[in-house]
């Protein structure tokens, strides 16, 4: 099964929540307006929230990610259906 890593720049969000009306229990609102990814680590040499996610999660992730006006969130494959290792940019900037 694939895997995808799921990247959010909450310092780029402005906080239009379009992703939170796609899907609120991924992109749930916080206290100060913008949003939060469910399950995310931060890494502190990206500066971005990041959460490995699986086939099944991609479709609404994906469309959450078309929705952002200021493409705070991208979608990289970082594993195919082998197992094997790739680096394929899916959607965001």
């Amino acid at each position: 099964m694939a895997k995808y890593k799921v990247e959010f720049d909450r310092e780029l969000c402005i906080g239009a929540l379009a992703c939170n009306a796609v899907a609120p229990e991924i992109w749930p609102r916080s206290e100060d307006g913008k949003v939060d990814l469910t399950g995310a680590d931060y890494n502190e040499q990206t500066k971005r929230w990041e959460l490995v996610i699986e086939d099944k999660d991609l479709q609404i992730n994906k469309e959450s990610a078309e929705v952002c006006p200021v493409e705070a969130i991208i979608i990289t494959k970082i594993e195919d259906d082998e197992g094997n290792k790739v680096n394929e940019r899916i959607r965001g900037s």
